[in-house]
Protein backbone atom coordinates (compact mmCIF):
# COMPACT_ATOMS: atom_id res chain seq x y z
CA UNK A 1 0.00 0.00 0.00
CA UNK A 2 1.32 3.08 -0.81
CA UNK A 3 2.09 5.89 2.10
CA UNK A 4 -0.08 8.79 1.97
CA UNK A 5 1.87 12.35 0.86
CA UNK A 6 1.28 14.89 3.84
CA UNK A 7 0.94 18.23 2.37
CA UNK A 8 -0.45 20.00 5.54
CA UNK A 9 -0.93 19.37 9.00
CA UNK A 10 -3.50 16.79 9.97
CA UNK A 11 -4.16 16.35 5.93
CA UNK A 12 -2.88 13.34 3.40
CA UNK A 13 -3.70 13.06 -0.02
CA UNK A 14 -3.41 9.24 -1.41
CA UNK A 15 -2.75 8.79 -5.36
CA UNK A 16 -5.94 7.52 -7.54
CA UNK A 17 -6.32 3.88 -7.99
CA UNK A 18 -6.79 2.00 -11.12
CA UNK A 19 -10.08 2.89 -12.04
CA UNK A 20 -11.35 -0.56 -12.75
CA UNK A 21 -10.21 -1.96 -9.08
CA UNK A 22 -12.02 0.94 -7.40
CA UNK A 23 -15.03 0.61 -9.51
CA UNK A 24 -14.99 -3.20 -8.39
CA UNK A 25 -14.28 -2.35 -4.89
CA UNK A 26 -17.03 0.55 -4.71
CA UNK A 27 -19.83 -1.47 -6.13
CA UNK A 28 -19.18 -4.28 -3.90
CA UNK A 29 -19.07 -2.14 -0.87
CA UNK A 30 -22.39 -0.14 -2.30
CA UNK A 31 -24.26 -3.39 -2.23
CA UNK A 32 -24.22 -4.24 1.54
CA UNK A 33 -23.94 -1.52 4.25
CA UNK A 34 -22.60 -4.53 6.24
CA UNK A 35 -18.32 -3.96 5.75
CA UNK A 36 -16.71 -6.69 7.60
CA UNK A 37 -12.46 -6.43 7.47
CA UNK A 38 -10.79 -8.88 8.62
CA UNK A 39 -6.85 -8.02 9.93
CA UNK A 40 -4.51 -10.26 11.76
CA UNK A 41 -7.28 -13.24 12.00
CA UNK A 42 -9.75 -10.56 13.54
CA UNK A 43 -12.76 -9.78 11.76
CA UNK A 44 -14.18 -5.94 12.55
CA UNK A 45 -17.35 -4.53 11.36
CA UNK A 46 -16.83 -0.92 10.17
CA UNK A 47 -19.02 1.77 11.69
CA UNK A 48 -21.97 3.12 9.27
CA UNK A 49 -19.66 6.16 8.85
CA UNK A 50 -16.51 4.97 8.08
CA UNK A 51 -18.17 2.47 5.65
CA UNK A 52 -19.74 5.59 3.63
CA UNK A 53 -16.52 7.65 3.96
CA UNK A 54 -14.54 4.45 2.24
CA UNK A 55 -17.26 4.30 -0.54
CA UNK A 56 -17.16 7.94 -1.29
CA UNK A 57 -13.33 7.71 -1.31
CA UNK A 58 -13.11 4.39 -3.80
CA UNK A 59 -16.30 6.41 -6.13
CA UNK A 60 -13.86 9.46 -6.54
CA UNK A 61 -10.53 6.91 -7.18
CA UNK A 62 -12.21 5.32 -9.86
CA UNK A 63 -12.63 8.21 -11.63
CA UNK A 64 -9.20 8.89 -11.97
CA UNK A 65 -8.90 11.40 -8.92
CA UNK A 66 -6.51 11.78 -6.44
CA UNK A 67 -7.92 11.94 -3.04
CA UNK A 68 -7.10 14.18 -0.15
CA UNK A 69 -8.46 13.90 3.60
CA UNK A 70 -8.04 16.69 6.11
CA UNK A 71 -9.66 16.85 9.44
CA UNK A 72 -12.90 18.83 9.42
CA UNK A 73 -12.09 20.91 12.94
CA UNK A 74 -8.49 22.36 11.77
CA UNK A 75 -8.40 25.90 10.85
CA UNK A 76 -5.36 26.76 8.40
CA UNK A 77 -3.66 29.53 8.36
CA UNK A 78 -3.23 31.93 5.69
CA UNK A 79 0.16 29.61 3.71
CA UNK A 80 -1.26 26.41 4.17
CA UNK A 81 -4.95 27.38 3.11
CA UNK A 82 -3.36 28.83 0.07
CA UNK A 83 -1.58 25.62 -0.69
CA UNK A 84 -4.71 23.69 -0.76
CA UNK A 85 -6.49 26.18 -2.53
CA UNK A 86 -3.36 25.81 -5.37
CA UNK A 87 -3.25 29.95 -5.21
CA UNK A 88 -0.86 32.23 -3.81
CA UNK A 89 -1.09 33.60 -0.13
CA UNK A 90 -1.75 37.05 -1.20
CA UNK A 91 -4.80 36.70 -3.36
CA UNK A 92 -6.09 34.62 -0.98
CA UNK A 93 -6.01 37.64 1.32
CA UNK A 94 -7.57 39.40 -1.44
CA UNK A 95 -10.39 36.56 -1.29
CA UNK A 96 -11.18 36.77 2.60
CA UNK A 97 -10.85 40.57 2.62
CA UNK A 98 -13.77 40.78 -0.14
CA UNK A 99 -16.09 37.86 1.65
CA UNK A 100 -15.68 34.97 -1.01
CA UNK A 101 -14.02 32.54 1.63
CA UNK A 102 -14.88 32.61 5.17
CA UNK A 103 -12.28 33.67 7.83
CA UNK A 104 -11.68 33.74 11.15
CA UNK A 105 -9.69 35.45 13.25
CA UNK A 106 -7.82 34.23 15.91
CA UNK A 107 -5.82 37.71 17.03
CA UNK A 108 -4.72 40.03 14.41
CA UNK A 109 -3.84 35.63 12.66
CA UNK A 110 -6.29 34.75 10.20
CA UNK A 111 -7.83 31.02 10.18
CA UNK A 112 -9.29 29.61 7.57
CA UNK A 113 -11.41 26.13 7.44
CA UNK A 114 -10.68 23.56 5.04
CA UNK A 115 -14.13 23.39 4.00
CA UNK A 116 -14.30 26.69 3.38
CA UNK A 117 -11.28 26.11 0.32
CA UNK A 118 -13.15 23.10 -0.55
CA UNK A 119 -16.59 24.95 -1.32
CA UNK A 120 -14.51 27.99 -3.02
CA UNK A 121 -12.90 25.54 -5.39
CA UNK A 122 -15.94 23.26 -6.16
CA UNK A 123 -17.71 26.86 -7.49
CA UNK A 124 -14.79 27.21 -9.95
CA UNK A 125 -14.91 23.84 -10.78
CA UNK A 126 -19.01 24.14 -12.01
CA UNK A 127 -19.39 25.03 -15.73
CA UNK A 128 -20.35 28.51 -16.08
CA UNK A 129 -23.15 28.90 -18.64
CA UNK A 130 -22.51 30.10 -22.44
CA UNK A 131 -23.93 33.62 -23.43
CA UNK A 132 -26.91 34.00 -24.81
CA UNK A 133 -26.25 35.58 -28.26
Amino acid sequence: MASPTVSLAKAASFPALDPKLASKLAAALDESTDTTIFVNGTALQLPDTAHAALLEVLRRMSHGDEVSISTVESLLNTSQAAQLAGISPSYLRKLTDSGIIPVEYRGTHRRIRPASIEAWLQTREQPHPEPAG
